[in-house]
């Protein structure tokens, strides 16, 4: 058998100071992986490109890199698969940071009450065939509670940076006066924006998203757990001040805040972000904001998003950034790794990755990822992202948990993507007990779990604060705001 070739060729285009080049062998590599050593970036490379010294991936050679990632899984979490019963509820899809992987935003100007002259197009101004939205807090208790109610534990949620965004009214007293304005507008004329804040007043909109202090507060109810304001976000939320980190994932905790997704990491290697994000925090910013969260005491997830205009390199880079601070704070309760999905996105439709990560590069992602991080536990993935065939194969790729059931899932499908955005219990365990494994319930700490029996149905959530095994039912109708 000859060696598989990644397709996703636009990489290679781009001049890259980070090559996957070591002085590492694949078999040395693979041995410390099975003995359980540490590993480095060389050995990470080797295992993740089946050896560097040829182009293309063996898959003689990712069967052995598998099975040891597999190896691993077992020696750490056993047999479980765990889910958690959650809901997304995404507040706005307005943004101007222009990620050019992204089609989950629509631009900020689309959504005020007076568009800018020649701003033409749907609901959102942009011009697109899709609507975007933004919830009032409000709204989003409304939604929040609705799916309590139904059985879930967790609310996710990640947003676009929307310019009227603040992180209390104290940021926006700090922002309106930067802007040059009043505590109802602007002042003389000056758009507001002009500071290079990405600020405007929520007057200026249809709807007003409150502040994030708010909207968190809203989505504190029935004893959810809330899982939401990305390093990206937590950056939004400080803009225009001389805040730490922690001081703003402080007055959030105060909030209701509970745990916070480590999205927003794409690769964390400037000189990848640079292309794909420009307009982003760079890697020490969010590794910065990461451990402001853990310094307050919040646990956080960690992700990757791979397959786009990065390299082996630049994946290895990224493990090592997030095991290091994992070493130092302890709190990534899990890794995540996000295959990028190309179709509909800008890096698309300029021919910048005309295709997203191949079956094989999701395996040895899956498990690297496993054998790399060797100080977190738990490893996901992402049905969202593959597919229940994909998903599930990487179940035996050194991955331990599918996700959740997801009430609501934008992002994705607006990129593109095709698997469907709600999952039952039954489902899993259908899934799960297909490939001999045992369906686990699990808190978003992973700290409460529930095996579940496949010959006891009905199958609904147990651990959330009002479920009582009812089987989840349909979606909820959410309201559309903008």
């Amino acid at each position: 058998m000859g060696r598989h070739r990644p397709t996703n060729v636009p990489r290679d285009r781009f001049d890259f100071e980070h090559r996957p080049a070591t002085d590492q062998s694949f078999e040395n590599a693979l041995e410390k992986a099975r003995s359980g050593d540490r590993l480095s970036v060389a050995d990470g490379v080797e295992l993740i490109s089946t050896g560097t010294e040829f182009e293309g991936i063996d898959p003689r050679r990712k069967e052995r890199v598998l099975e040891a990632a597999d190896r691993r899984r077992a020696e750490t979490v056993g047999e479980d698969v765990t889910f958690v019963a959650n809901l997304n509820n995404n507040v706005t899809t307005a943004c101007n940071t222009g990620c050019l992987f992204c089609n989950f935003k629509d631009p900020a100007t689309g959504f005020e009450d007076d568009p800018p002259t020649g701003h033409t197009g749907g609901p959102t101004g942009d011009g697109s065939d899709h609507d975007g939205f933004t919830k009032t807090p409000t709204e989003s208790r409304e939604i929040v509670r609705d799916a309590v109610e139904r059985g879930i534990y967790e609310v996710c949620s990640v947003s676009g940076l929307h310019p009227a965004f603040a992180l209390d009214e104290a940021h926006r007293a700090i922002l309106e006066a930067a802007a040059g304005g009043t505590a109802t507008g602007t002042a003389s004329g000056t758009d507001p924006d002009a500071t290079g804040l990405n600020y405007k007043p929520p007057e200026q909109y249809r709807t007003d998203p409150g502040t994030y202090v708010e909207q968190i507060a809203a989505m504190n109810v029935g004893g959810v757990h809330v899982h939401s304001m990305t390093p990206e976000e937590a950056a939004h939320a400080r803009r225009g001040t001389d805040w730490s980190y922690e001081a703003v994932y402080g007055r959030l905790a105060d909030a209701g805040l509970d745990t916070v997704p480590g999205t927003a990491a794409e690769i964390l290697v400037d000189e990848v972000r640079e292309v794909i994000c420009p307009a982003k925090i760079d890697t020490r910013g969010w590794l910065d904001a990461m451990a402001g969260a853990a310094a307050v005491g919040l646990e956080t997830t960690a992700t990757i998003m791979y397959g786009h205009v990065e390299n082996e390199m630049h994946r290895v880079m990224h493990l090592e950034r997030v095991r290091a601070l994992q070493d130092r704070t302890g709190a990534i309760t899990e890794f995540v790794p996000l295959s990028f999905v190309h179709h509909d996105t800008p890096l698309n439709d300029r021919g910048m990755a005309e295709a997203g990560a191949t079956a094989d590069e999701d395996e040895l992602m899956i498990a690297v990822s496993r054998l790399f991080l060797d100080n977190v536990r738990n490893i996901q993935s992402s049905w969202v992202k593959y597919g229940d065939e994909q998903g599930l194969k990487m179940l035996s790729c050194g991955a331990n948990d599918l996700m959740g059931t997801i009430l609501s899932e934008e992002i994705t499908k607006r990129a593109g993507g095709g698997f469907g955005e709600f999952r039952s219990v039954a489902e899993y365990v259908d899934l799960v007990t297909a490939i001999g494994r045992t369906p686990v319930e699990r808190s978003t700490d992973y700290r409460e779990r529930r095996a579940i029996d496949p010959d006891d149905p009905p199958f609904g959530p147990t651990l959330g604060p009002e479920a009582d095994g009812t089987p989840l039912v349909d979606t909820p109708s959410v309201p559309a705001g903008d």
